[in-house]
């Protein structure tokens, strides 16, 4: 039996949800205070600067070079993301083996690991005298202090996105679509790059792009291992937390809006790429 949906009108007979006014100001309330607000102050604090002076900080030889370390290096580390998050998410929702519900909890612990923690415990396993480090030492591999020590250290911080974005889309993937192509003669790599991948593109998309977002704006578990070598290893968030730290907030606040204005551009990109893969698996 159906069940019906019941419409709740006013007075003047127009649809109502019950509750939405109130709900309704307390998600104004508390996206102004999370985020409209401190945005607007970002934008109040860079006024400070006019444009010559906005261009002459964001453009210095050392803050680009921090543009760049963290943009290469997040783009890596988001990448890597999607592959082994994709394997991982695969692995927990299509095999039954000991200790999985251990290793689906293990998901989470970037999440709930301080980052300091983190950064202090990667710095140790990848130094030259570290656990796993001095295994590629030996081979004349440095990891610590290197672009390679921050792209594990975003990758640590990132796998969560990747996996909790495809995880329920997995789950509930209708075994019918594979079962057709089964019947039809289709190939095990035919049926998951022509079948299951083009459903599971959008919510691993979706991972990529928070992976990503987390990746630039990276602070606590990759500064340790970074090493912060000008114009190597130095990431824009340290070059911000340093403006901080001499007092020169409108330089800081500077830097913080280009980074801002990266990350808008590429959840833009990767939004607009969803909606035409959604768009294009329909049709």
């Amino acid at each position: 039996m159906e069940q019906q949906i019941v419409k709740v009108k006013n007075k003047k007979g127009i649809q109502v949800i019950p509750g939405f006014g109130l709900s309704l100001g307390v998600t104004l309330t508390m996206l102004s205070c999370l985020v409209l607000i401190p945005l607007a102050s970002l934008f109040l604090s860079a006024g400070q600067l006019d444009l010559k002076e906005f261009l002459a900080v964001v453009t210095a030889r050392q803050i680009v070079s921090g543009y760049v370390v963290s943009l290469s290096c997040a783009f890596f580390a988001a990448l890597i993301n999607a592959v082994f998050g994709l394997i991982l998410a695969w692995v927990l929702v299509c095999y039954e083996f000991p200790g999985k519900r251990l290793m689906d909890g293990l998901i989470e612990l970037p999440f709930a690991l301080p980052t300091a923690v983190a950064g202090i415990s990667l710095t140790f396993l990848y130094s030259d005298k570290g656990w796993i480090g001095t295994l590629f030492a030996k081979a004349g591999v440095r990891i610590a202090y290197t672009r390679i020590g921050i792209t594990i250290a975003m990758i640590f911080v990132g796998i969560p996105f990747v996996v909790r974005s495809v995880q329920p889309v997995l789950e509930k993937l209708p075994r019918q679509y594979e079962e057709a192509a089964m019947t039809l003669g289709a190939s095990g790599t035919y049926i998951f790059f022509r079948v299951i991948l083009p459903e599971l593109f959008p919510a691993l998309l979706a991972g990529f792009g928070l992976a990503l977002a987390r990746g630039i704006g990276e602070y606590g578990s990759v500064v340790f291992i970074a090493g912060n070598i000008p114009y190597k290893t130095q990431i824009a968030p340290l070059l911000i937390m340093t403006k901080l730290e001499q007092y020169q907030y409108a330089d800081a606040t500077a830097i913080a809006l280009v980074l801002l204005f990266f990350s808008f551009v590429l959840m833009l990109l990767i939004n607009s790429a969803q909606i035409y893969m959604q768009r294009f698996s329909r049709s």
